[in-house]
């Protein structure tokens, strides 16, 4: 009896989370990291000291919104084939860098912000960067093993790669939305691709 109680207020407290968290995310897609915690808070609903019960500081809402958006991307990129390799769900996810360009920079600017040892958003990054590089070392190794991709470099390493060129891209298409930075990260990832073999000599002398 006494659980069943408890689910009602924990139900309604996880649901006005949710909402609050949808609303800055919805708040900042459209207008960017600079969106007030009040203009959030208005658009749910709640007063300011509300929405600070749920998300005490300004940088753990938007971590907290930067969490989303990873979850979003991953599933994005795997519903459009679920038989996809970790490169081409990545490359995939550039798109979504276009498509929200106030999320991709409230990305960029908390992670430059992160190199700091006193930022809030410093755990968040080194631990996104360990389990993302864990991830996609793995896959790599097993797309090794399958023959491909390249079994020249270890998979660690061409994990970092492809993870700070798509970083890296997505610096360069603030400072120059016209690039194709999809088409960009698909070219680097033919780069991986296992030489091919060969040709046999065909000369007269064969």
């Amino acid at each position: 009896m006494t659980n069943r109680k408890a689910r009602g207020p924990y139900r309604k407290s996880a649901e006005r989370r949710e909402q609050i968290l949808q609303a800055a995310y919805e708040a900042i897609d459209e207008h960017g990291e600079r969106v007030s915690l009040q203009d959030i808070a208005d658009r749910v609903g709640v007063t300011q000291p509300a929405l600070t019960y749920y998300f005490p500081t300004r940088d753990d809402l938007l971590l907290a919104v930067l969490e989303r958006r990873d979850l979003l991307g991953k599933a994005t990129a795997e519903t459009v084939d679920e038989n996809r390799t970790m490169v081409e769900n990545m490359v995939a996810s550039t798109r979504l860098t276009t498509d929200h360009p106030a999320l991709a920079k409230l990305y960029v600017t908390l992670s430059a912000a992160a190199t700091d040892p006193d930022s809030p958003a410093r755990s968040y990054f080194a631990e996104r960067y360990r389990s993302l590089t864990d991830e996609v070392t793995k896959d790599f190794a097993r797309e090794q093993s399958a023959g491909r991709i390249r079994a020249d470099e270890q998979a660690a390493h061409l994990a970092r790669a492809v993870l700070a060129v798509l970083d890296g891209l997505q610096i360069q298409w603030m400072h120059d939305p016209t690039a194709d930075i999809a088409a960009v990260a698909e070219a680097f990832t033919r780069m991986l691709a296992p030489p091919s073999p060969a040709p046999h000599p065909t000369g007269a002398d064969g």
